[in-house]
């Protein structure tokens, strides 16, 4: 039943000390997926209580810095501790090539397998499809080629009805295939599964688009998702920058929201110009209820659906950013592998003001 999001990074081009660059954890029924990795991602993986040998599918929106910068030091990282399984990296074609290139550049040379899944199309193309969920890739409208991504979780198999197996006389080998999705034949008369095995509710699914300008072609995509996480990195007051550089705006998002009849909207890569979001939430929800802001450490569920809740713009599914962990798993190997910041220098640091950022222009 577990089906989360943990925001890694919710800024757009220059992360600030309050959000990275773009990146998501998810959590399918323990099957763990990278979503975007901007610099600095290993970084927040380890802070969030996340372990890097967990990911084993990374998918990849584009190919602007801010969302694989962070991709080389993640997967080096993933060899010093001593990674044996393979990754699958799912991205616009061009990152298989740099990243040969890169390792090759800095002498790294990975204990595993990368398997990459190269995206050159303008339709929707299943990326994976696993026991635990299936993930689907669709184009979307930026500078460069960019691709959104619904993720759609795997129902455990229906039970059948109480009494079909006394009524028909069932083997364990046609309840099996029944569950399976086969039709039941007796005597050459067809049983309709549907009238064999129970209701079963609604697969929950997730959607991210993340770099896009304000486009409804994306609809048939994200129609009906249970969450859409939708990139809003200006206000309406910079709806024409917004065009410019082929973002969108808080507004823009809560309206695609809307038209697609999405659940809740998930607002995300703001523009470090930003140190305070509320009035971009202010303006999606003139467009639409259900809306949240990303928040670098915020967990979001994507509960079941319950009827008796339809129509509520509730929004108990945040809940709230992850504690920082002392003692990441990960942390002892590293440090053999290079000095560890001392723990003073860095709480100065970040104790330091933080002014927003005026000329970010974020592609």
């Amino acid at each position: 039943m577990t089906f989360f999001v943990t925001i890694l990074g919710s800024g757009a081009a220059t992360p600030t000390l309050g959000r990275h660059c773009s990146a998501q954890s998810l959590n399918i029924f323990g099957q763990h997926i990278l979503v975007d990795c901007g610099e600095a991602t290993q970084i927040q993986i380890r802070a969030y209580r996340q372990r890097l040998q967990s990911f084993s599918l990374i998918v990849i929106s584009h190919l602007h810095g801010d969302h694989v910068f962070g991709l080389p030091g993640l997967l080096s990282s993933m060899h010093l501790c001593g990674r044996k399984e393979p990754v699958q990296v799912v991205a616009p074609a061009g990152l298989k090539s740099a990243m040969e290139h890169l390792l090759e550049m800095s002498g790294t040379q990975l204990q595993f397998e990368t398997h990459f899944t190269e995206l050159d199309t303008d339709r929707p193309q299943v990326v994976y499809d696993g026991d635990r969920c299936k993930v689907t890739a669709f184009p979307l409208v930026h500078t460069v080629p960019t691709y959104g991504y619904i993720f759609e979780e795997k129902l455990l198999q229906p039970n059948l009805v109480p009494d079909a197996v006394e009524r028909y006389g069932l083997t364990p080998d046609e309840c099996r295939r029944i569950k399976a999705g086969e039709d039941l034949i007796r005597e050459g008369v067809v049983v309709p599964r549907a009238t064999l095995v129970l209701p079963q509710r609604k697969a929950r699914r997730y959607a991210y688009c993340c770099d896009t300008a304000y486009t409804e072609t994306i609809l048939p995509y994200i129609r009906d998702v249970d969450l859409l996480c939708m990139e809003s990195t200006f206000s309406d007051d910079r709806a024409a920058l917004a065009e410019d550089k082929c973002h969108c705006t808080a507004a823009q998002a809560a309206q695609l929201a809307a038209k697609a009849n999405a659940r809740q909207l998930l607002l995300t890569h703001f523009s470090a110009r930003y140190r305070n979001v509320e009035p971009l939430l202010a303006e999606a929800r003139a467009h639409f209820d259900n809306v949240v802001s990303a928040v670098d450490g915020a967990v979001i569920d994507i509960p079941v659906r319950d009827h008796k809740a339809s129509g509520q713009a509730s929004q108990a599914n945040l809940r709230g950013v992850a504690m920082a962990s002392a003692t990441p798993r990960d942390e002892q190997k590293l440090a053999q592998a290079d000095d560890e910041v001392p723990v003073a220098e860095a709480e100065s640091h970040v104790a330091e003001a933080e002014a927003p950022v005026a000329d970010d222009l974020s592609r």
